[in-house]
């Protein structure tokens, strides 16, 4: 189940780059950190896969729950953010700059202040947004690692 989840995080991050990329969309900040947070659960679902030892692979399912949830939250907010979008439509800088010109302690908080263009609703299948089929991915992966940390572990 974890080869699986590392997959399936490693096609949705390369699904992200060929929208940015070849398809032409910039991520905003709120997709940036949903971006970052699929690279750690890929990681560690990752080297879930590879290390089996029932004790490491309910550490696993559980940092895999923890950053599964962030991620559901993060893409949640996104969400709401596109059904209500604010009046001043402002994201501020993009993530690079912002990186670039402010120290890391300012800039934390910058990324999570999604508003503008984290509200901007840029490519749609069968009728949910990006931030929609990021939400139910990070549920997904949530799963998993609930019916981890609930499995009785194997002894070989």
């Amino acid at each position: 189940m974890l080869a699986a989840t590392a997959a399936l995080c490693v096609g949705l991050l390369a699904f992200g780059l060929y929208l940015q990329h070849v398809v032409g969309l910039e991520p905003c900040p709120m997709c940036i950190v949903q971006r970052y947070t699929l690279v750690l659960v890929a990681l560690l679902a990752g080297l879930g896969a590879v290390f089996e030892r029932p004790l490491w692979q309910k550490v696993v399912a559980f940092a895999l729950l923890l950053l599964a949830g962030f991620g559901a939250f993060v893409a949640a907010r996104q969400s709401w953010l596109q059904w209500n979008p604010p009046e001043v439509a402002s994201c501020g800088r993009d993530f690079y700059g912002m990186i670039e010109s402010f120290p890391l302690q300012r800039v934390i908080p910058m990324i999570f202040k999604g508003s503008g263009d984290c509200a901007a609703i840029d490519w749609t299948f069968l009728g949910l947004t990006i931030a929609n089929w990021s939400f139910l991915n990070f549920l997904l992966i949530a799963a998993v690692a609930l019916g981890l940390l609930a499995a009785r572990p194997r002894h070989v």
